[in-house]
């Protein structure tokens, strides 16, 4: 009886360090939100202009969906959860970061969005271009 309750405290005592470990992790995951522009550079869009910040912040909303469908990806598998962590965590704060920046720059210079274009426009036809015919006469002679 004795070695059974020795057997239910073991395996009971690592139950509770695992539950304690994946607690760690949770937090982790919600401290991360909160420093990710501590994993970026403040300054690197004070000299953007509109037309860049606007190419910025679509590059950096891409990557930011594409880390989050790879971590996504890997934690369905066995230790996805870990995996994900360890594999893309660190870029996604990095870019979650430079997004975060390059909004702020985008709100301070007052930048607009460029409209899409719906519809191409068509270019007006262009007329021919006419050669000058070459000059006969005086200057074969």
């Amino acid at each position: 009886m004795a070695a059974s309750l020795s057997h239910r405290l073991r395996c009971c005592g690592g139950l509770s360090a695992l539950l304690a470990a994946g607690l760690a992790l949770s937090g982790c995951a919600g401290m991360s939100e909160t420093v990710a522009t501590a994993f970026a550079d403040p300054g690197k869009y004070e000299l953007y202009d509109c037309k860049q910040l606007e190419a910025e912040r679509k590059t950096l909303a891409t990557r930011t969906e594409q880390l989050q469908k790879l971590m996504d990806k890997a934690e369905t598998g066995a230790g996805g959860a870990v995996v994900s962590e360890l594999a893309y965590r660190n870029d996604y704060i990095a870019v979650r970061g430079q997004a975060q920046f390059a909004e702020e720059a985008w709100r301070r210079n007052r930048c607009r969005e460029t409209p899409p274009n719906a519809t191409p426009q068509a270019s007006a036809p262009q007329p021919p271009i006419i050669k000058p015919a070459p000059k006969s006469g005086s200057a074969a002679r």
